[in-house]
């Protein structure tokens, strides 16, 4: 070999490690798609990264999060879903229900979705909850089982309310079935129940103002991520009217509501994390079966409640899991 060709060969041999480093996959990338927005989620986020670190994974150092936000904007989701796909990120979260579940399903076949929404067999994002077959899987809350127990547990609090509105937003796509199941458990207790609907802030004002034209005695709030958004002006307008309210999630007692019953929110986020480390380490959403939450919340808000001049029956405090003075 002579002397240039010595020269030539060596120096590819020194690039050859260099051209391989180049072409190493960069960090993952994890697309959270959120129906809400980000300030009134950070402890949902919170709980997500939690369980990312729980398993190895820490956003900025070993992991990317590309984050679209909807902030109640359920219209917009299908294009924020077709952006993450277009990105080519490696594993989408979704945040909010069936509707960016949904979007992300349509917006790809491939990448692994992982969903917390009510009923995933329902909506056709999986075949079952043991066995998904598709590209998605995730967590199951329960959001329409609950209504009626929700309902149930606002009668125990306050027996003397005959009327006891339901506050639903109409641009929700599961409101329909929310109405349903919640006036057929207000049927069997022989309560009339009145629908109120909202779907933008001003339509809150004028939803209460219509619930005190109706004497509702109680309300039940729906779960929503507009409603969930405005949590702050919800509870203060049911402390101005001096309505009883239940809401869905531990979050909402703490913020000055009455009661509210559900699974712990960032407890499903914290294994939403979790999962979101097993796909990334090469499980299959097909593999890994729907996780529905075994433990529920009763948080009582006492303060709230003496201000309304409710006296809690003991069955209901003893049954509490927290009582927030």
């Amino acid at each position: 070999m002579d002397r240039r060709a010595l020269f030539i060969f060596a120096g590819a041999a020194t690039a050859w490690p260099l051209i391989g480093g180049a072409q190493q996959k960069a960090m993952p990338v994890i697309g959270f798609l959120g129906t809400g927005s980000p300030n009134p989620n950070s402890w949902t986020l919170a709980a997500f990264r939690q369980g990312l670190s729980e398993a190895g994974y820490v956003e900025g150092q070993n992991v990317a999060i590309e984050y679209r936000w909807a902030e109640g904007r359920y219209d917009r989701l299908p294009a924020m879903a077709a952006d993450l796909v277009g990105r080519k990120v490696d594993l989408i979260v979704t945040s909010g229900g069936s509707s960016p579940a949904l979007a992300a399903k349509s917006a790809t076949s491939t990448i692994p979705v992982i969903f917390e929404t009510g009923d995933p067999v329902a909506f056709g994002l999986v075949a079952s909850l043991a066995q998904p077959g598709g590209n998605l899987t995730g967590f199951s809350y329960l959001a329409f089982e609950l209504m009626a127990k929700r309902l149930e547990l606002l009668t125990e609090l306050v027996p003397q309310a005959r009327v006891i509105a339901l506050l639903v937003n109409p641009n929700n796509p599961n409101a329909e079935r929310i109405m349903r199941d919640v006036q057929e458990a207000a049927r069997a207790k022989g309560l009339q129940l009145p629908i109120l609907k909202a779907g933008t802030e001003t339509e809150i004002d004028a939803a209460f103002a219509t619930l005190v034209q109706r004497q509702a005695g109680a309300l039940v709030v729906s779960p929503d991520v507009f409603f969930g958004i405005r949590r702050e002006q919800l509870v203060a307008l049911a402390s101005r009217h001096a309505v009883p309210a239940i809401y869905w999630s531990r979050e909402w007692a703490a913020s000055g509501g009455l009661i509210s019953y559900g699974p712990s929110v960032p407890a499903i986020y914290r294994q939403t994390g979790i999962y979101a480390c097993r796909i990334l380490k090469g499980e299959k959403p097909a593999d890994l079966p729907v996780q529905q939450p075994t433990t529920f919340e009763l948080v009582i808000n006492f303060k709230t409640a003496k201000a309304l001049g409710l006296a809690i029956p003991q069955p209901l405090l003893a049954r509490a899991d927290e009582v927030i003075q």
